[in-house]
């Protein structure tokens, strides 16, 4: 029997990527491509469908050109991207409102002004502390009202570029399961869209996409996408998952109480559990849909994290002509040598606050700082933050999921997994062994192992996705190590409540 190979398709916020592997994981082609935005003023981040589309399909080009004779055997496409977000198209989906992430903040006087009205049902009902999708409608709809009466459906990402693949009819558009939350509109617990909500905010229900399973079929390669990208016409494209749940699902990171820690632009962890359940007490995660209906994903996010280390590289350290890797290599050799605690250096490392729970009055802070203070104390400051942030979601987690504290590990995926010394970091913080992956592409593979799925190629995702996943290294706690960091847990917790109305103040002279 000739072998099926599979392709997938990652919408991220800067670039697009795709691959095509064979069904044991291995990686036959690859592409990559920048996806042009706008950014006229401060606030403004637009990019349009157009130029979207032309992205996916040089992707699509490029591995289809690598891949020669064997581009005729892709049997799927899966998707994966950005998890938060809004996208008007009109009844022929032309682009409306380009795409909106949340780089684009014009949004925010109308999500505080929803998260005023309606917080409690945000989180209760939909399982988020930040709702994305519902204030950008209503921005749209106030700023630009003319145009917002050509739109006949409001997507996420991978929706409009399934249905620009396809030609898909317009009422027949799709949205993933797992990307539900941070619309702030759905029924998580029960994977549909809440009438509650969409009444409360004023959103007609025929406005928004029918809810697909990650691994449905959902549409197909048309003859015109194919001829643009050569491939064959006809190849099934399944809905995938956001990149946070297609990570999981490439981790194999899928049984009750597994946990997996992306160390990435925004880092963030995820515990999966067959149990919806808010944290209602601190709003201390959100609750995301699994890529199985009927799993859940308690997840943290910190905005902008890696960002942050990045700009600290970047502005403060790298030197001419040094590349950003090599620049990374020298301050982790650097900060090895750094005992825990920075030598009485301490670092609040949320440039943009935080979301979970919100607290946009935070900013980045450094204290303690001496003459003896080295940039590489200030940078290995920033990252036992980032761990004390970490800690502190997964208590919440581990306090409203007491029957997963046992777990063995928490698996580390991302570009910062690359780095053995923050890996070892995270471990003495969390009091936890962390295993770093032999696979750097979990999401476009997870999503490759949806589409096998979806095409009947796999049957058990969960048993095929850890036979397919191997564990590159495992960094145990330090012992005394992990005493000094409790008791700087402790003081990280405490001056978060102290620092916030300082940094209040602060903002009022911007």
């Amino acid at each position: 029997m000739e072998q099926k190979l599979l392709m997938a398709i990652d919408l991220g916020t800067s670039f697009v990527k795709a691959g095509i592997y064979d069904p044991e994981g291995n990686e036959l082609a690859a592409a990559r491509k920048a996806i042009k935005s706008i950014q006229p003023r401060p606030g403004q981040f637009i990019q349009h469908g157009d130029d979207l589309m032309a992205a996916v399909e040089y992707c699509m080009k490029e591995c289809a050109g690598s891949a020669r004779e064997n581009a005729a055997k892709i049997a799927v496409i899966g998707f994966t991207g950005q998890m938060a977000g809004f996208m008007g198209v009109d009844e022929n989906w032309n682009d409306v409102t380009g795409w909106s992430c949340s780089l684009d903040t014009r949004y925010i006087p109308y999500a505080e002004k929803q998260n005023a009205l309606f917080a409690d049902d945000f989180y209760r009902v939909s399982g988020t502390n930040s709702p994305l999708f519902s204030s950008k409608y209503a921005w749209f709809k106030s700023e630009f009202p003319e145009e917002a009466k050509r739109i006949a459906k409001y997507l996420m990402i991978s929706g409009y570029v399934i249905g620009r693949l396809s030609g898909l009819p317009i009422k027949e558009a799709v949205i993933d399961g797992s990307l539900i939350t941070w619309t702030g509109l759905a029924d998580v617990r029960n994977r549909c869209w809440s009438r509650k909500l969409c009444q409360e905010l004023g959103i007609d229900p025929d406005l928004l996409p029918r809810i697909a399973e990650s691994s449905e079929v959902v549409a197909y390669l048309s003859e015109t996408a194919a001829g643009r990208t050569g491939l064959c016409a006809d190849i099934p494209l399944v809905s995938g998952a956001g990149d946070k749940i297609a990570g999981c699902t490439g981790a194999a990171n899928l049984s009750p109480g597994d946990m997996l820690f992306e160390a990435a632009s925004f880092g963030a962890v995820s515990c999966m559990t067959d149990v919806y359940r808010p944290d209602l007490e601190q709003r201390g995660y959100d609750m995301l849909n699994g890529s199985t209906r009927g799993s859940y994903c308690a997840h943290y996010y910190m905005p902008g994290s890696g960002i942050t280390q990045e700009w600290f590289i970047s502005r403060f350290y790298r030197k001419e002509n040094e590349t950003l890797k090599e620049a990374y290599a020298r301050i982790d050799a650097e900060i090895a040598g750094i005992p825990p605690g920075c030598e009485g250096l301490f670092a609040v490392g949320m440039l943009g606050g935080t979301v979970m729970p919100f607290n946009g009055d935070l900013r980045g802070v450094f204290m303690g700082q001496t003459w003896t203070h080295t940039p590489a104390h200030f940078y290995r400051a920033i990252v036992e933050s980032f761990a004390f942030a970490l800690k502190t979601a997964i208590g919440r987690m581990n306090a409203m999921y007491p029957q997963y504290t046992e777990r063995d590990c928490i698996r580390m995926i991302g570009g910062g997994a690359d780095s053995e010394v923050c890996a070892q970091i995270y471990a003495d913080v969390l009091g936890m062994p962390v295993e770093t992956l032999s696979r750097r592409d979990p999401a476009l593979w997870g999503s490759c192992l949806l589409g096998a799925k979806g095409i009947g190629l796999i049957d058990g995702l969960e048993q095929y996705a850890k036979e397919h996943i191997r564990i590159r290294k495992r960094f145990d706690p330090d012992p005394e190590k992990r005493i000094v960091y409790d008791a700087l847990q402790e003081r990280y917790n405490r001056y978060i409540g102290i620092l916030t109305p300082l940094c209040r103040e602060l903002q009022k002279n911007l």
